[in-house]
């Protein structure tokens, strides 16, 4: 993986950690109605699988840098 790639990881999944916690913020909000928590809970899943999903290339790409370490 290139350094720009992992760079733009970097920023989408720190980015996205920003987004969850202001969806936490909103969740904390005793005004909010249920239907908005649940819409904002949604939301916050999907991100975090996306966050998940980024994790697991970055692990994905290292498992393979190791096993080309040990061929050579």
């Amino acid at each position: 993986m290139s350094d720009v790639k992992e760079k733009e990881n970097e920023l989408n999944i720190e980015e996205k950690f920003e987004e969850i916690n202001e969806l936490i913020k909103k969740l904390d909000d005793k005004d909010i109605s249920l239907e908005e928590s649940f819409s904002l809970y949604k939301e916050g899943l999907l991100k975090l699988k996306e966050c998940t999903d980024i994790v697991d290339g970055i692990e994905k790409q290292l498992i393979i840098l190791q096993e080309e370490d040990k061929n050579v």
